[in-house]
């Protein structure tokens, strides 16, 4: 975690909690606040940017939706390109796509074919780590097709649902950890 960058406060400050939305018991993490707060948004890219710049990463993954918010300035930046990936039926052309499970049932999270190649250096990107369910299924979407997953960047993690379990060794970078 970045924590000790004075610019991480901002950025927690920044973010709205919602209690009981979607459902009761639920503390939603609303970034839609981050958003519209020029220089928390700024810090949140930068700082991602100035983790990544140097790592060689030749793609950046962002997970459907809030992934591609954070995702392509993150690409562009670092000059990398930036590939989508999506719920099922979202992508027009050949998939590929990984199953997940849910509380109650599967979900899947596809990308288009040819999109990632083998020998690629991918950062998966998405707002925030809960179960991790959904970016474990991203990695292994990636891995399948030959990719290296260097590590996946949350801006949010929720420590209490140990999401990290799920992704094993795989490294998480998050820049602010909710109560």
């Amino acid at each position: 975690m970045a924590s000790g960058d004075a610019r991480v406060a901002g950025i927690a400050s920044s973010i709205r909690v919602i209690p009981d939305f979607p459902k009761p018991g639920i503390m939603f993490q609303d970034i839609t606040t981050l958003l519209l707060d020029p220089k928390a948004f700024r810090d949140t890219i930068d700082l991602f940017v100035e983790r990544y710049k140097d790592q060689g990463i030749t793609v950046v993954a962002g997970v459907e939706a809030r992934g591609f918010i954070f995702g392509p300035p993150i690409a562009l930046a670092i000059g990398a390109k930036f590939v989508p990936l999506r719920k099922p039926k979202k992508l027009p052309g050949e998939v590929i796509y990984e199953e997940y499970s849910l509380e109650y049932g599967t979900d899947k999270i596809e990308m288009h074919v040819g999109a990632e190649e083998a020998n690629d250096r991918a950062l998966v990107v998405d707002d925030l780590i809960a179960t991790g369910g959904t970016l474990c299924a991203a990695v292994k979407l990636l891995e399948r097709v030959g990719a290296k997953v260097v590590e996946c960047a949350c801006v949010i993690e929720l420590p209490e649902l140990k999401g990290r379990d799920k992704l094993g060794d795989r490294p998480v970078f998050v820049l602010v950890k909710a109560d």
